[in-house]
């Protein structure tokens, strides 16, 4: 397994994320040695939304007008319908993932979270996948979308749902590995 000691990874979240889509990969990063940092619109908890009803609260380590990209090697976003609907609309939020697309860091998005990668203007071009029922919003927005448990390109990996967490979550920590690797050498 990747050692990503040293490494700090933001997971930008609000209320309504999908629970396993977050904790999931907050448990992989950490397993692997990465500081990790919930970030979200206001300070205190966020809370989850877990078989159809809200679920646990997440404490918020900083804020999004607190940080910026430069502070990060890699920016996971979780799914969930409330959250990225909640998220693209705020201007700092989309400027903090497009943030990330401009210095070629790593980003890993799942289920309905790539409707922020959209808002960002970042997919044209790029291979990735989703929720389903989104398809078509990343398609118009220029992705070259497939039905796969993961996808990964150039950094971007992107998973449907829930059931492909362990496969985004193997690869988003080889990214985030391969990603600082690449930055160290630049």
């Amino acid at each position: 397994m990747e050692n990503l000691d040293r490494k700090t990874v933001a997971i930008l979240a609000t209320n309504g994320f999908e629970e396993s889509e977050l904790s999931e990969p907050l448990k992989a990063l950490k397993n692997a040695g990465a500081d990790v940092h919930i970030i979200s619109e206001k300070s205190g908890k966020i809370k989850g939304w877990a078989n159809g009803d809200w679920s646990n609260e997440y404490t918020v380590d900083k804020t999004i007008s607190e940080v910026n990209e430069s502070g990060y090697n890699a920016l996971v976003l979780p799914g969930g319908v409330m959250n990225p609907d909640t998220l693209r609309r705020n201007e700092d939020a989309v400027r903090f993932v497009k943030s990330f697309f401009t210095n070629k860091k790593p980003v890993a998005a799942i289920c309905h979270a790539p409707w922020l990668l959209a808002e960002a203007d970042v997919l044209r071009g790029r291979k990735m996948t989703s929720y389903d029922s989104i398809k078509r919003d990343m398609v118009n927005a220029g992705a070259k979308w497939e039905d796969s448990e993961v996808v990964v390109d150039e950094g971007l990996v992107t998973s449907r749902n829930p059931n492909d967490l362990p496969a985004f979550c193997s690869k988003l920590v080889e990214e985030v590995y391969e990603g600082k690797h690449e930055m160290q050498t630049a």
